[in-house]
Order: C-alpha cells, then structure tokens, then sequence
C-alpha cells in the first residue's frame, strides 16, 4: 500500500522516542491517520538505527479507539498519578545505580572495624 503525502502532521519527541502522527489520503480521497513510533538504537560503534511501528487508524474506529485511549490513559493516571516512577528511562540510570550500591556497601562496611592484616 502506497502511502500519499502527509496532508497533516505532528510530531513529540520523547527521549529515544519519536511519534508521528499523520493525516493522509487514501485512493478515494478519504482521511486517515497513522501513528508511527520510531525508536533510536546505538550501536557500540556508535553507528545507530532506527525501528518504526506504524498504526493505520481509519474514521470509522476514531470514536471507540479515542474513548479506549482516554480510558487506558486516565485508568493509569488514576492509579499511579502522572509521576513517573521507572528509573530505568533516565539517561544516568546505571550511573545512580551505582552510585547507591556503592553507598550501601560503604554504609555497611563502615560499621565493621578495619584491621589490617599486620595487626592480626
């Protein structure tokens, strides 16, 4: 299926994320939306690449996918607030990580007594 030109567009950047939402044209000149994820990966080499997800949303499943959506969003919202609580989304994640390990295992040696082996 070829896809026209986008007659509508919308981007949101989300860290390594990127979603497109477009309004194109079908054959018959009607109007859908695509929603497509794109997500960047980095390779050791630091040469990158990037996988795409696309949804097709069509005019007749608008009204039920919106109220699905505002559902699952405010399902979510209600139960956890709008604080995001996964730490694995921060770019430091593994430099705090860490950081706290290394805390915790001072904070626990630091109640034993420190003997060298001369003094034995």
């Amino acid at each position: 299926m070829l896809e026209k030109e986008e007659i509508f567009s919308k981007v949101l950047r989300a860290g390594r994320r990127t979603y497109f939402f477009d309004v194109r044209a079908t054959k018959a000149d009607d109007y859908y939306i695509t929603i497509t994820e794109s997500k960047k990966f980095t390779e050791e080499d630091g040469s990158f690449h990037f996988k795409k997800h696309k949804i097709y949303l069509y005019k007749e499943d608008f009204a039920a996918f919106s109220e699905i959506l505002e559902e699952m969003t405010s399902y979510v919202l209600n139960h956890k607030g709008e604080e995001v609580i996964s730490e694995r989304h921060q770019k430091d994640f593994k430099k705090e990580f860490y950081t706290e390990k290394a805390t915790a295992e001072t904070t626990a040696t630091a109640s034993f007594t420190d003997i060298d082996f001369d003094d034995i």
